[in-house]
């Protein structure tokens, strides 16, 4: 309903909503009734009247949130008027859009909160008792909407609100890597949710909820198409479709970006050259960049992956990522646009450290990319692993603005078959401490601009959304969706917390099952570790489709043994000054812990060191013993979760809990194939028995290796 400058008495009254069953489409937005009578007599207290003048459209779909909650949670129902008269008044806006609000005793907070940040606050005003959701701008409103709906889903407190809020990182984007012709390259949930084939005339509702969702957890851009990109995303039709998701997007705060083909130049326009020095090109970016800026004013700018997996880049041309890069962002400047360039690049040499190559490659540039082009660095150096060392790049570049490049979608990590939370994941990322400028020079400080005083900061996640009806393929695979976003407005708050916040939104606040299904959360990533890749192993699954165990597997230019190194006397890749001397990318102490086998953490072991089967570690085990005790402790947890789940029947919906059930169980046997596979694949060079006690693999080695996954 579009409203005016208004207020709204609401009225409670009997609603009726109709039984269907739980599809998980509503993820975390999920306005259920409120079971408690006396915290439903509260909140229903403290929302007596509401007033919200909707001057724009963003401040349009806060009106709109908020009327979609509070008819779910509470079961009541405004009817407007235009004045104060009671007790229990919920007062929305800024400044500028209710005079109200530029009354009152805040403005000096709201001027530390910037842009985006908000203010809850209880407050007295003329003798009345209010709830104020502040802001500078609409989009901060509109968090501040989300916010004080999030408080009612997980059973907060409204009393004595004094809730300051604003993002840490100004860019919060999830890339989207979808093709036009509707598939997603590493998507696990179904086909791409922009049906381009439609687009502009049609608008499916799907683009809004979308939006909505984005903007519950403080996501403001989406970069729509692949970063193996193709040059059509760039012609004026798909301009055109592009700006029709926009204009959606726009009313929840969104800007949309773009990838963008280096050899567009040639593609489209029908160049000689791409090469990003040549005075064509330039002017036919900044003619192409002016193109986009006309039907999107908001347009957030261009993402580029260059001279990486086959793509085109400057190096064709014998120029540098920096070259290109500030080519883009000069045609993109005088509309305030940014570009992303991605620092993945690597070459799939017999001789070479894959973990070196981007370090060595862009550590000569920095400070050679203009002020609004951020170098995109994913959290671990090979790409995605269940578990990596930092990326070196982190400290190494304090002249350059740097993205953290995290994967939501679950390539590495069971695709949506497995529960894999992975908050712990981002978490052991953005807290890890990089020492570059001493003690305390966390990841996190590096791209929230704070460690070398960077005025812009952007962390992004490659989304694993798609056309399922869950959106995500897998129930809890949204909870990653959300964790990310979190993550990206308060680098700060714990996986505990999110996930209590999750579970409470998008299943229920009865604390004996948060307490233990919020456990198989937050024990589920290390658990996947265990019978996946542990104490360091990394890039050991099937080499052609990530999915399942595959050190044994050879494919043209792949060979997973480069990667672990087995052989008679141990596993793992040498990275020491013995080496591929990687350790010299890092700073002091971690260069000399990582070159110590002794100080190196167990879970970096086989990262750093070639470790003999034969060796003792600090438990007291042999390794090779404790490499197997990893992969059954992996095994075990999975079990044990089915366990809990089992538990949970009559806390749960019947359709979910019967998903997560079955999805469980596959999880249960594909566990046992990573394990079974791996041990038995390197017990070809350890000679060495699996210790007694623990079940043996029900198959010889032979099976496993030939067992597909289409």
């Amino acid at each position: 309903m579009a409203l005016k400058k208004l207020t709204a008495i609401l009225i409670f009254s009997v609603c009726f909503v109709n039984v269907f069953a739980e599809n998980g489409y509503d993820l975390w937005i999920r306005y259920k009734k409120i079971d408690d009578p006396s915290l439903l007599s509260s909140y229903r207290a403290a929302i007596r009247q509401i007033i919200l003048s909707e001057k724009s459209p963003i401040l349009q779909s806060a009106g709109r949130e908020l009327n979609r909650g509070i008819s779910g949670l509470l079961q009541i129902k405004p009817v407007y008027e235009d004045r104060i008269t009671i007790n229990g008044t919920l007062l929305i806006g800024t400044p500028q859009s209710q005079p109200l609000i530029a009354r009152l005793p805040i403005q000096a907070e709201l001027k530390n909160i910037g842009d985006e940040g908000y203010l809850l606050r209880s407050i007295t005003i003329d003798g009345k008792q209010c709830t104020v959701i502040t802001a500078n701008t609409d989009a901060g409103v509109l968090y501040g909407v989300f916010n004080f709906l999030r408080l009612i889903q997980t059973h907060q407190s409204l009393q004595q609100l004094a809730v300051v809020e604003k993002p840490t990182i100004k860019y919060r984007v999830l890339d989207h890597w979808d093709n036009l012709d509707g598939t997603i390259e590493r998507g696990y949930a179904g086909s791409s949710l922009w049906d381009w084939q439609r687009l502009p005339g049609y608008i499916d509702k799907r683009y809004e909820d979308y939006a909505r969702a984005d903007a519950s957890v403080g996501i403001n851009g989406a970069v729509l198409n692949n970063v193996n990109a193709k040059a059509k995303s760039l012609s004026a039709a798909y301009i055109i479709k592009t700006a029709a998701l926009a204009d959606v997007f726009r009313k929840y705060g969104i800007r949309v970006y773009l990838t963008a083909r280096f050899t567009a130049p040639m593609e489209l326009g029908k160049l000689k050259t791409a090469d990003p020095l040549d005075a064509d090109v330039k002017k036919w970016w900044k003619d192409k960049a002016d193109e986009v800026y006309k039907y999107i004013p908001d347009f957030g700018g261009f993402l580029i992956k260059a001279n990486s997996e086959g793509q085109p880049g400057p190096q064709d041309y014998k120029r540098t990522h920096a070259d290109g890069a500030n080519t883009l962002a000069e045609a993109v400047t005088p509309h305030g646009g940014i570009v992303i360039w991605r620092a993945f690049v690597y070459a799939n040499h017999k001789d070479a450290d894959r973990a070196k190559q981007a370090y060595d490659e862009f550590k000569p540039l920095d400070g050679k990319f203009i002020s609004n082009v951020f170098l995109q660095v994913k959290n671990g150096p090979i790409d995605f692993q269940p578990r990596e060392a930092i990326h070196p790049l982190f400290g190494a570049m304090p002249k350059t603005p740097l993205a953290l490049e995290v994967e939501i979608t679950q390539e590495y990590l069971g695709f949506a078959s497995h529960l894999v939370y992975l908050a712990p994941l981002i978490k052991e990322t953005l807290d890890a401490d990089t020492y570059s400028k001493g003690e305390g020079s966390t990841v996190s400080k590096i791209i929230d601009g704070s460690l070398d005083h960077h005025q812009l900061s952007c962390i992004a996640g490659v989304a694993n959304t798609g056309s399922d009806i869950n959106w995500c393929g897998h129930p809890f695979a949204q909870a990653n969706w959300y964790a990310f976003g979190r993550l990206a407005w308060n680098p700060d708050l714990g996986s505990s917390q999110i996930a209590d916040e999750w579970l409470r939104m998008t299943f229920s606040n009865d604390k004996s099952f948060i307490e233990p299904v919020k456990k198989i959360m937050l024990d589920s990533r290390e658990a996947a570790v265990n019978y996946m890749m542990p104490m360091g192993l990394n890039h050991i699954m099937n080499l052609g489709t990530h999915y399942g165990p595959g050190p044994w597997d050879k494919i043209p230019g792949w060979n997973a043994w480069d990667y672990h190194r087995a052989d008679s006397v141990g596993l793992g890749f040498n990275r020491t000054s013995t080496g591929s001397n990687a350790v010299s990318q890092y700073f002091a102490p971690l260069s000399n812990q990582y070159e110590n086998i002794k100080t190196t953490p167990p879970k970096y072991l086989l990262w750093f060191h070639h470790v003999g089967w034969n060796y003792k570690m600090p438990s007291g085990k042999i390794f090779w013993d404790e490499l197997v005790d990893h992969y059954y402790a992996g095994v075990n947890a999975v079990r044990a979760w089915e366990t809990t789940w089992e538990k949970q029947k009559t806390k749960v919906d019947p359709e979910r809990f019967e998903e997560v059930k079955q999805l469980l169980a596959q999880q249960e046997k594909e566990a046992i194939w990573w394990r079974d596979g791996s041990i038995l694949y390197f017990q070809t060079y350890s000679h060495l028995p699996i210790p007694a006690g623990y079940e043996k693999p029900q198959h010889e080695l032979k099976y496993y290796e030939t067992i597909t996954f289409p």
